[in-house]
Order: structure tokens, then sequence, then C-alpha cells
């Protein structure tokens, strides 16, 4: 960004971004933010110096696998085991009240 005394961000470029956002700072926030951003900008040029050419891309940094359990047909509930405990059934299905005043 700036070309300025070894900052990657100037004061400067801070009340501008301030300005972009529509953000009040003060004197005293603008300097504390130029200084948090500049260390930000240097640790990202840090990171960027790594020789990362031979690591493959990634999503997660843990090899995943499938984790879903085989789809294994299993014996499940009669309709009427399932509607057993119901407080109100109506043509096989649960019964429940009528909500935002739908129309059938």
């Amino acid at each position: 960004m700036s070309s300025g005394s070894g900052s990657a961000i100037s004061r400067e470029e801070v009340a501008h971004l301030a300005r972009l956002s529509r953000l009040a700072l003060t004197d005293d926030e603008l300097d504390q933010y130029a200084t948090q951003l500049d260390s930000i900008l240097a640790h990202v040029a840090q990171v960027s110096e790594v020789a990362a050419d031979d690591v493959p891309g990634t999503a997660h940094p843990a090899a995943l696998a499938n984790v879903l359990r085989p789809d294994v047909e299993a014996p499940c509930l009669t309709t009427e085991q399932a509607l057993s405990g119901a407080p109100a059934v109506e043509q096989d299905r649960f019964a429940v009240p009528q909500i935002l005043g739908e129309e059938q």
C-alpha cells in the first residue's frame, strides 16, 4: 500500500479506509489501527514467503473419509406402532392444529 517508512499501511491510509467505511475514528484510534493493520500485513507477508509449492491445496487440514454409515435396510415401525402414542390421529397421520389460517 504505502511506500513510506517501511510500513505496509500508513495512518493516512487507515483514515481513508475509515472514511470509506463511514467510521468516525479518533486520532488515537487511527494510530492504534495503523499499527495493528501494519502488524497483520507483516504477518501475512511472512506467511506468503513459505515455500509451499509441493504442498497440495486442501479444504480441511485433516484427511477425511466418508463418515456415514452404510445404508442398510432394517425393520421399522408399522403405521399403527408409530401412531400409538399420538394424542390425535387422522387418516393414518399425526393430527396437528392448523396454523396461519391455512385452508384445505
